[in-house]
């Protein structure tokens, strides 16, 4: 099986003093039938810069950055499998579902919700999938 790195026309990644990306990630990798979308911060695509809001903005935004992602791999969100979201806090878990729910309004997919410590930018949330490519 070979993998294939998804291009995502537009997308900009946070970039470093040296100008390199912070990161050495690929936005997404079509695998078999498969297409594995790494966690997606509420960036910008377009500018690479955080967006600044709430909670349920910065979800927003990630899942829309998620949603740019499969539709530049050839697919979409009804045909993601599992999703896993990393937030800095377990009590934002309501708002954050409010907002999920209105990207995944039917059959949602597998989900963990994930409380971790911090990254290295000023965010709340990155979040993951898997879907069928």
């Amino acid at each position: 099986m070979e993998k294939e790195i998804i291009n995502v026309a537009g997308a900009s990644r946070p970039e470093g003093p040296d100008g390199k990306p912070l990161a050495p990630i690929s936005l997404a990798v079509r695998a078999g039938d498969f297409v594995y979308v790494s966690g997606l911060p509420p960036i910008d695509m377009a500018t690479g810069n955080l967006i600044e809001g709430d909670i349920k903005a910065q979800t927003r935004q990630s899942l829309e950055n998620v949603k740019t992602v499969l539709e530049a791999a050839g697919t979409d969100l009804s045909k993601v499998v599992k999703a896993t979201v990393y937030c800095s806090n377990a009590g934002y878990w309501g708002k954050v579902n409010e907002v999920y729910a209105e990207f995944f309004p039917t059959d949602p997919p597998a989900r963990t919700f994930v409380a971790v410590g911090s990254w290295m930018m000023a965010f709340d949330i990155e979040i993951e999938c898997i879907a069928i490519g």
